[in-house]
Order: structure tokens, then sequence, then C-alpha cells
């Protein structure tokens, strides 16, 4: 069926068609029969694909990464699309309307899009996070007009503005569309930063997990100093990795482009993060896997490379939403081996 969907899509400009196909699915999952059409088509019920990822028990480990639904208005319609857990934002403390359009490109050559959103979202207090049987996290965010030195104070608010609805929160520092975000990503910044953020985790209750997302394109020695602070300051796991501002696997043309770069280029140098994270810390720091995952393959490296959990985005642009479906099915023919997570 998507097939068929794919080529009128792709007829319209990249950010039109995702406002359309989430307007249909918050239509499909606010009405229960279409709700439960959906779960018959997409969803892949079994014991077996359980798991569980820094103190949370997941129905199965793929995840829908954080900005399809900023907002949260669909997250019915993707829950019944088979998704273990869904994240939504980023969300920031005001609403912003994100970057000038276009602002989103696809590159079909290489199975990729470039964005440069910007975090528009409709502010903390208009997120919707219904409860649904599927996990669901919040990606929070510095606004666009906060200074560095006040960045913790945002995050904290929005901490405590979305505790209650969140299973995990997750702190994006790492987007390339924010001016000066990857700046909180150095050592000097990044410590007292997340430190605040855990203080005030710590003071909530109930208490939830809380992940750090960076970017792709650190060296070793920078992952391996933001995994130190994250973990000193009982951060709960990692996200690896946002978008990349390298275009290596992309046509000339996507250099022109700014932004950040998703999908199948992003693959490799993914995993390979995901790999050294997972031997540096031993397997003991649990990790999700973003970036690349276009089908049950790519999602199996890097669940073999030591991700608790991965996430899917531009793979769904490209291959539709049976792509949930078919890692769970893989994972039911290849099992992975159990890992302390």
């Amino acid at each position: 069926m998507y097939e068929t969907l794919r080529p009128l899509l792709f007829r319209l400009d990249p950010e039109t068609a995702h406002q359309l196909t989430l307007a249909l699915l918050k239509w499909g999952g606010d009405i229960v029969p279409t709700r439960e059409m959906l779960r018959a088509m997409f969803c892949v019920d079994d014991p077996r694909l359980q798991v569980n990822a820094f103190g949370l028990q997941f129905k199965n480990r793929v995840g829908l990464a954080a900005g399809y639904d900023k907002n949260g208005i669909a997250v019915r319609g993707l829950a019944a699309l088979g998704f273990g857990h869904i994240e939504v934002g980023t969300i920031t403390r005001r609403p912003q309307i994100g970057n000038e359009k276009p602002r989103v490109w696809r590159v079909p050559e290489a199975r990729a899009l470039i964005n440069r959103m910007g975090f528009p979202n409709e502010g903390v207090e208009k997120l919707n996070v219904p409860r649904v049987d599927t996990r669901v996290g919040v990606n929070i965010g510095k606004g666009k007009d906060t200074p560095l030195e006040d960045a913790a104070e945002d995050y904290v608010a929005l901490l405590r503005a979305v505790y209650s609805r969140a299973d995990y929160v997750a702190v994006n520092v790492s987007s390339p569309n924010t001016a000066n975000l990857r700046a909180l990503q150095t050592r000097e910044m990044i410590e007292p930063l997340l430190k605040k953020i855990a203080d005030a985790r710590d003071a909530l209750s109930p208490r939830i997990p809380l992940l750090v997302k960076i970017a792709p394109d650190l060296s070793v020695e920078e992952i391996d100093a933001i995994v130190d602070v994250a973990r000193g300051c009982n951060f709960d796991g990692i996200l690896a990795t946002n978008t990349t501002v390298s275009r290596l696997g992309a046509p000339d043309y996507a250099i022109r482009l700014g932004g950040g770069m998703s999908g199948e280029p992003l693959g490799a140098s993914s995993t390979q993060i995901i790999r050294h994270i997972a031997e540096y810390t031993r397997g003991e720091f649990p990790i999700i896997g973003v970036g690349g995952v276009s089908h049950a393959a790519s999602a199996l490296e890097k669940l073999r490379a030591g991700a608790a959990l991965i996430q899917i985005f531009t793979g769904l642009v490209y291959e539709g939403p049976s792509l949930v479906k078919q890692i769970n099915q893989a994972l039911l023919r290849e099992p992975l081996p159990e890992r302390k997570m």
C-alpha cells in the first residue's frame, strides 16, 4: 500500500507530506475501528520481543525517533503501527516557529533527508501525551533565544513540566539546527548541565529515566567524556546519534543544503559509535541506536553492536510503516543474545 502512496507523497514538499501523514495518523488513531485496523495490519505482539532497558519494560525494541511527532498529536495512531516506544518532541519551554522554509529536503539517491527545522513546536504547555500501551519518551531542548549560560533553566523547567507524562526524558544537546546548541556537548558545559537536570529529576516522584542524545560528529575522546559525565550524573542511558553535518555518502547537491542529514549515509558511523560506547562501558550503559535504520538488517546490526533499543524516522519515510513489522519479525527469526541493560 505504501509503495502506491509514496510517489504521491514525494510529489509534495517534504514538510507538507509529513504534516499530511501526521494528520492521517492522528485521525486514524482517534477512531477506534481505524486504530484497531492499523494494529491488525502492523503490530507483532509476541512476548519474545519484550525487553528491559534502563529500568523499563518495552514490548519490543523498535521505537520512533524524536522529530516525527513534535507535539504528540498522533501518539495513538503511531502506537497502532507496532512501535515499542515513541519519542515525541523536541519540545521547548515556549512555542517557536523554527527556521525559515524550505527547511527539509529529500535526498532519494542516498535514501536520506536533510533538515534544518530548528525545533518548531507549540511549547510544553500544549504537549499532548495520551496514555497508550507503548512507552512514550519526551525529547526536550533549549529554546532558540535562551543563552547557553541559561540552558539548564530551560531543561529543568521542561523536565518538571513533562515528568508525570513521560516514561523517560531525552536531553537533546546535539541538534545542529539551533545555533550553538552543540557547544553544550563540551565537558565544561555538559557536566554542570547534566548534574542540574539529574538533581531536579531526583527531587521528583516517581523517578523517571534520563538519557542524553549525542551528535555523530564527535571525536572518540568527546564521546567518552560525555558518557563519563552522564554516568557520573546518574543518567540512565544515551541516544546515539542525532543527525550529521557531514555529507559523506550524499550527492554533490546536498553539500549546499544546510542542516543535519539523516538516513542511510549515517548508518555506519552511528553503528560504529554504538559499538564503541558498548565496549567502553562494557555493556553497562544502555544505548538507543538511531541513524540509518532503513531495513531489518540495519536494525539488527545496531542491536548486535550493543544497542538495547533502536529508533527509526527517515526509514519510515522511504519504507513506510511496514518497516516496524519487518524488524520485529526479523527479531523473532534471529533472536539476540540476552545482555544486561
